[in-house]
Parts: structure tokens; sequence; C-alpha cells
């Protein structure tokens, strides 16, 4: 029997809950919760009081806690926004992104700052789908024009920063990039056959009366399935010598691409998968970033805490800049708010930054520079934006109705609540 320990795991998933706890009782503390989360993580862990650290529970927990991060992150794609100009102008906002990203990171690498300028690169065009979604519902803006765009935007940046990081930087080193991208269209025909076989299956009225009959009872078969895509996608990554981010997001890219419900059959389903994810494993992940967060190695030296802004600036640029592209179709503070919220990331910050440290192309004081360039992302851009939203609106509507606040997800809540206090 395997031994496993529960104290370790008890002091995360206190943490867990006392983080969204505590800014629900104070919010004038204008964080979002994922925030509290890996700081509290870096307080109790190793690098802080030392009263915890990452055993195979919290480990295993952790790991599954990533995988349901970036499902969900999936999940949120809307295959309906991603088309004609707006994939376009994405699209080329994504390349744009990796060329500065290319160019910041030979400049870093010539002053010593990095070891991978693509590495770099490639960790710098990256968005945090999950966290710029709240922000938008939030405002209203969700479906207009500048949502689609931002949302589109953030989508192709954080698949593609996924794929890029599976070809470049997953499996073993002795494994030749073209090998990888035969690898990657091995997994992408597979993922497509098994979407036509699932679409096929949908046809089926016994097994559609089944899912339904079955569906809020004990058996929750819909979220048993959901489970069994995530879990199958990513072993199927890993078995292809992939990375198993890549294929977490693709299971839940599928399921939003399949699961129309245009009928209302099953409203509850995303809600049952938010809970799950929110409510369980992603708070577990975000304390364990903390817990394995190096701040000896941060303020090791007076370079090394110079590497946060450097980081900071470079992620505003290398996501920022390409928001120009939108001057022909938004208004000026909009195309602002758009570059912000696109140099909004920290998920796959910390998941690269790891496997960079695995492959030893970067140092441990960079790895966590730019974990704390991606907090300070989050705290500082989708607030940001969300206070210039809601300034234009009342310059602009000067007198007009209010209009009605959204409802807000559960993953909503989780990764951006102080953002719909901050007003």
């Amino acid at each position: 029997m395997v031994d496993v320990h529960f104290t370790n795991l008890l002091i995360v998933v206190v943490v867990a809950f006392l983080a969204p706890l505590t800014l629900g009782l104070a919010p004038a503390l204008r964080l979002p919760a994922v925030v509290l989360e890996i700081v509290a993580g870096i307080v109790v862990g190793p690098s802080g009081l030392g009263w915890v650290e990452v055993d195979s529970a919290v480990q295993v927990l952790s790991i599954l806690g990533l995988a349901f991060l970036l499902f969900l992150a999936g999940l949120e794609i809307d295959p309906t926004r991603l088309r004609g100009k707006t994939l376009r102008v994405a699209s080329l906002g994504f390349v744009i992104s990796i060329g500065l990203g290319i160019i910041a990171g030979l400049a870093l690498h010539a002053g010593g700052v990095v070891k991978s300028p693509l590495l770099l690169a490639i960790i710098l065009s990256s968005t945090s789908l999950g966290v710029v979604v709240p922000v938008l519902k939030d405002s209203g803006e969700v479906s207009s024009r500048f949502g689609q765009l931002v949302i589109a935007a953030s989508s192709i940046a954080d698949f593609g920063a996924i794929i890029l990081l599976t070809l470049f930087f997953s499996g073993e080193g002795s494994t030749s990039t073209g090998t990888k991208a035969i690898l990657l269209g091995a997994f992408a025909l597979l993922v497509a056959m098994l979407a036509y076989a699932l679409r096929g299956a949908e046809r089926s009225t016994r097994l559609s009366m089944a899912l339904v009959r079955l569906q809020d009872t004990t058996a929750e078969i819909r979220v048993r399935g959901a489970v069994v895509l995530l879990v199958g996608f990513a072993a199927l990554a890993e078995n292809l010598g992939l990375e198993t981010i890549l294929g977490a997001f693709a299971a839940g890219a599928l399921l939003s691409l399949l699961d129309r419900d245009e009928a209302m059959t099953h409203p509850q389903f995303r809600l049952k998968l938010e809970a799950i994810g929110f409510g369980v494993f992603i708070p577990i992940f975000f304390v364990a970033s903390g817990l394995n967060f190096d701040l000896d190695a941060l303020f090791a030296s007076t370079s090394a805490v110079a590497k946060v802004p450097l980081f900071l600036l470079a992620l505003t640029l290398v996501r920022g800049l390409p928001a120009l592209l939108y001057r022909s179709t938004l208004d000026n503070r909009r195309t602002v708010v758009a570059g912000l919220l696109q140099a909004t990331s920290l998920p796959f910050i910390v998941a690269a930054t790891q496997i960079g440290k695995d492959l030893g192309l970067i140092t441990a004081s960079s790895a966590a520079a730019l974990v704390a360039a991606g907090l300070l992302s989050v705290i500082i851009f989708p607030l940001t934006g969300l206070i210039l939203l809601r300034r234009g609106e009342q310059g602009g509507q000067e007198g007009a109705p209010t209009r009605a606040a959204p409802v807000l997800s559960v993953a909503d809540r989780q990764l951006c609540r102080p953002a719909a206090e901050a007003m």
C-alpha cells in the first residue's frame, strides 16, 4: 500500500479555501484569487515558513489541477468566433508576437539574462484565456466586436504557445523537431477521427436519451465522459512524446466544439465541470506553484530581482503591441485595453518555466522572475483594463440606463473576483 500522508495536503486545501474567503471578506484587497493562492503557497512553503512541502499527494493533485485548468481554457474557445477577419487579424497578431518575442529573447540572451531565446519567445507569446474571459464578461463586452477580437487573439495565443512549446521543447532531448512535428500531426489526426466518431454518436437517439436520463443522477454521465476525454487526451499526448498540457487543452477545445447544446438539454454541465476544476484541483495547482516557487533564487542578487520588471515589460510589448492591428476596428481606449488583456499571462508561464528548468534551458532565478512577472500581469492588467472600460462607458453613456450586471460563472468568480469588485 502506498504511504500517503494528508498533513501537507490539508494545509494546501486550507490555504486554497482561505484565499477566496479572505477576498470575499475584504473586498478592498483587489487581487485575483489565483495571486493570493500562489503568494500564500510561497509563505507556507519551503521558501517561507516551511510548514508544508510538495509530497506525492500534493504533486498528483497539482498535476490534475494544471490539466483541468488547460481543459477549461480549451472549453472557453468558441469556434464560431474563430473565422473570417477576426481569425486573420488574431492570427497575424500572434505571428507578430512570436517575432517580437524572438527579438526580445535574442536581446536578453545577448545580455546574459536568458539561455534560450526561443523558449522565452514562446513563454512571452501566451495569454491566459481563463483570466481574460471573466473580465470581458464583467464589463459586458464578451459578445461585442472588441470582446470577440480579444477572445480570438487569446485563444490563438493560448493554443499556439502550447503547440510551439510541444513542438520545440517536449519529449526526449534526442527527438528531432521534424519527428515531433510528425507526432503532432498524428495527434491532430487522432483527435479529428475521434471528433468525427463522437459527432456521429451524437445522432444516436438511444444514446442521447441515455445521457439525458443519467446526466443529473449519481452517475453524472456527462461529467464522467468529460473526465475520460481529458485524461484520455493527456495520456495520448504523453504516449506520443508530447506535452500533456496539449492533450488537456485539446480535450477542452474538442468538447467546446461538440457540445453546442442548442436545445439546452444539459444547462448545468459546464458549471459542474467548473465546480470540479475551480473548486478542487485548480486551487491546489496554484498553491503548489507557490510551494515550488524559489524565492531564494529570486532574491539571490540584485540582477535577479531586476529581471522581474524587465520580463513584465517584455510581456507587455510582445503581446500588447499586436493589439495595434485592431485600430481600424476599435477606438483607442479599447485598443489599449485589448493590449493589456492580451499581455495577461500566468498558468502557461508556470508550466513552461518548469519544463524549461527540467531541460536545463532556464535558470532558477529567471524562472522565478518570469513567474513573478506573470503574477504582476494578472494583478495589474485586467483591473486596469476593466477600469478603462468602465470609464469609457461613463464618459460615453452619461445618463443612459444602467446595463444589468452579467451573471458570472464559477470560473469567473475564482479567477478574477476582485476585478468585479474594483469599482
